[in-house]
C-alpha cells in the first residue's frame, strides 16, 4: 500500500495528522476479512441489518462499562467489536446496492468539516459552548434541507434510554432559548413536582396519574441536572454499581457467616451495609 501522501496539500487537514501507512493496511486487513467472512462463514451470510442491530446497542454499553472500569485493554477490544459492526452493516448494504463503506466515511468526513467552521473556516472561537450551539444550528439546517425545521426536536431518536433522551430534548428546547432562567428556579420546579407526586400518592389517584407525575418529576431533575453539569445517564448508572456492589458485599459477608439476605436479622443487614459503605469503591 502507497505511503499517504506527505505533503497533503490537496487536504483541508494538516500533514502531521495523516494516518501511516501500516494503520490503513490493519484498517484494510480487517475490511477485507469481514468481506470474506460474508462469503465463507454461514452464520454471518445469513445475517441482516435487523438480526444484528441490537447487537451494536450491547456492544456500545460494553464500551461504556470499560470506560466506566478504566479497564483501557478491555475499552480497545470492545471499540474493535463496534468497529466490526460499522463494517458488517456497510459490507451489508454494499452487497445490496446501497452504499458502501467509503461513502460512510466521506459522508462522516464531509459532515465533521461543515459542523467545525471554526477549525476548517472562518469562524474562529475558543468558546465551547458557542461551538455546541453552532454544531446544533448547522445539524438542523441539514436535517431540514436549509428550510426552517419543524421542529428543533427533529432529530432525538425516541429509541434512547429514557434520562438521556429527556437530557437530548432539553437541550434542544435550551438552544432556541426555551428554558429557566437560572439553575434556582429550576430546582422550584422539581421542588413542584416533588409535592404534586406526594399529593398523587397521598390522595391515591391512579396509578397512570401517579406514573404521570412520578415522570414529571424526573424529567425536572434531568433538566435542573444541566444547570449544575451533571449528566443524569451516568449519575444513575453510577449510582446502581454502587449500590450493586454494597449489596453483593452484604450478601457474601452474610453467606460467610452461614446466613442468606432474605433469612439476616435486620440490624445484621444495616451494620453490613454500612460496612460496605465504607469499604472502598
Amino acid at each position: 500500500m502507497p505511503e499517504p501522501d506527505a505533503s497533503c496539500a490537496d487536504k483541508i487537514y494538516e500533514s502531521q495528522f495523516a494516518e501511516p501507512a501500516e494503520r490503513l493496511e490493519a484498517y484494510a486487513d480487517l475490511a477485507a476479512i469481514v468481506k470474506q467472512l460474508r462469503r465463507d462463514c454461514p452464520w454471518d451470510r445469513d445475517q441482516t441489518h435487523e438480526s444484528v442491530k441490537h447487537l451494536l446497542i450491547e456492544e456500545a454499553y460494553e464500551v461504556v462499562a470499560a470506560i466506566d472500569d478504566g479497564d483501557w485493554d478491555e475499552l480497545a477490544e470492545e471499540l474493535g467489536d463496534v468497529f466490526l459492526h460499522v463494517l458488517f452493516h456497510a459490507v451489508i448494504a454494499a452487497e445490496d446496492g446501497r452504499f458502501t463503506l467509503t461513502d460512510v466515511i466521506e459522508a462522516e468526513t464531509d459532515k465533521l468539516v461543515r459542523r467545525h467552521p471554526h477549525v476548517f473556516g472562518d469562524a474562529a472561537t475558543d468558546d465551547a459552548d458557542a461551538v455546541a450551539a453552532s454544531w446544533e444550528e448547522i445539524k438542523q439546517q441539514e436535517e431540514n434541507g436549509g428550510a426552517d425545521p419543524s421542529s428543533v426536536l427533529d432529530g432525538v431518536p425516541a429509541q434512547l434510554p429514557a434520562l438521556l433522551r429527556a437530557q437530548r430534548v432539553q437541550e434542544k428546547a435550551a438552544g432556541v432559548g426555551f428554558e429557566f432562567p437560572d439553575r434556582d428556579e429550576a430546582w422550584t420546579k422539581v421542588q413542584e413536582e416533588l409535592e404534586e407526586f406526594q399529593d398523587s400518592v397521598e390522595d391515591d389517584q391512579s396509578s397512570e396519574q401517579r406514573q404521570q407525575e412520578f415522570g414529571d418529576l424526573l424529567f425536572a431533575l434531568v433538566n435542573y441536572a444541566r444547570y449544575v453539569d451533571v449528566t443524569p445517564e451516568n449519575a444513575l448508572r453510577e449510582t446502581t454499581g454502587r449500590f450493586t456492589r454494597r449489596f453483593q458485599h452484604v450478601e457474601a459477608r452474610l453467606s460467610a457467616e452461614g446466613a442468606s439476605i432474605d433469612e439476616a436479622d435486620l440490624s445484621a443487614v444495616r451494620r453490613l451495609w454500612e460496612e460496605a459503605k465504607v469499604r472502598a469503591e
